[in-house]
């Protein structure tokens, strides 16, 4: 790929962003850290992990000023993601580009800048990560390598969560994949107005299946469940494995009651496949429900989490083979 055709497909560049699965995820401290050695090492009030979406630029890690997100209208970083090379404006009065923008008119009254494009594997821009003064100065050649080089890391930082978002044994979502992907749906919903549902799902007697098959049969258990679920779901739905035996999908865009219904096809699904544990031996299981749908008081995956979990518990409790709601 020629990086410059990259430089100009916005399409494309935002397929890489949106690959990535990190617009409105949490901060994380790997990011944090980037951000605050900017901030000591070049010496400046303000520094941000900027990812440039397509009306707006969003901070996955922001030090120096409060803010989550702007609009791009009003980004230093989406200029800065048009180039290859560092973005340097030493006096942003005086630059055209920038000059009215909010945070150069009044507080926090940016007067200097300096963007390092956020360039995935695949050679797109997908952000920067910059360096903010409110006095007006010039950045040297050993300061940019500096800020290149956490760059770098942060890019490295974004692509590892990729790799280790999916479950090697199931190929559902690792925990941490599914998390982020629940907090997404949170952001977006909240954001648009729009409802969804939790489902939580736990295979019934599963220890038994261990002791009596041995643990080859338990992970034969976990991919066909795995497969099971993902071919009665949506392309939409999300599987996540929260861990052993326990998954969870993530329904966007379901009430309550199709939610329920959903679950209950999930159910029949699984209760009605009998798995090959070995060459001549099938394994019957089931699993139970648990059953939460969003509201605002919820803010983060956990609390939705546990929000399923109470009627996940009271269904093992009444019998298992069955879905609750909460």
């Amino acid at each position: 790929m020629h990086v410059d055709t990259a430089l100009h497909d916005e399409a494309a560049r935002l397929a890489a962003l949106k690959r990535l699965a990190i617009l409105d995820t949490p901060r994380e401290e790997a990011f944090d850290n980037v951000v605050n050695l900017v901030r000591t090492v070049l010496g400046v009030p303000i520094s941000a992990v900027t990812l440039v979406d397509k009306d707006r630029q969003w901070f996955k890690a922001i030090e120096g000023i409060d803010a989550q997100e702007t609009p791009r209208s009003e980004s230093f970083c989406a200029h800065a993601i048009q180039q290859n090379a560092p973005l340097l404006i030493p006096d942003a009065t005086q630059d055209s580009r920038v000059a009215d923008y909010p945070a150069v008119t009044q507080d926090p009254w940016v007067r200097a800048y300096a963007g390092v494009p956020l360039v995935t594997s695949d050679g797109y821009n997908v952000g920067a990560l910059c360096a903010v003064d409110t006095k007006t100065r010039e950045f040297t050649d050993s300061e940019l390598d500096i800020l290149r080089n956490f760059a770098r890391i942060v890019v490295n930082e974004m692509e590892l969560r990729r790799i280790a978002e999916r479950d090697q044994l199931t190929g559902a979502l690792t925990r941490r994949g599914f998390i982020e992907k629940v907090n997404q749906e949170i952001a977006r919903c909240h954001r648009y107005g729009r409802t969804a549902s939790l489902v939580l799902i736990d295979v019934d007697h599963f220890k038994s299946v261990n002791d009596t098959w041995g643990h080859p049969a338990g992970d034969a258990v976990l991919r066909d469940l795995s497969a099971t679920l993902s071919a009665a779901g949506r392309s939409a739905d999300v599987l996540g494995r929260l861990g052993g035996e326990e998954f969870a999908m993530l329904l966007p865009e379901t009430g309550i009651a199709d939610a329920l219904a959903a679950a209950e096809r999930f159910r029949t699904a699984v209760a009605s496949r009998p798995i090959v544990a070995a060459p001549n031996n099938t394994i019957s299981v089931t699993a139970s429900f648990g059953i939460a749908v969003l509201d605002q008081s919820v803010t983060v995956a956990e609390e939705w989490i546990a929000r399923a979990d109470g009627p996940l518990y009271r269904a093992k409790r009444g019998g298992r083979n069955r879905c609750v709601v909460g």
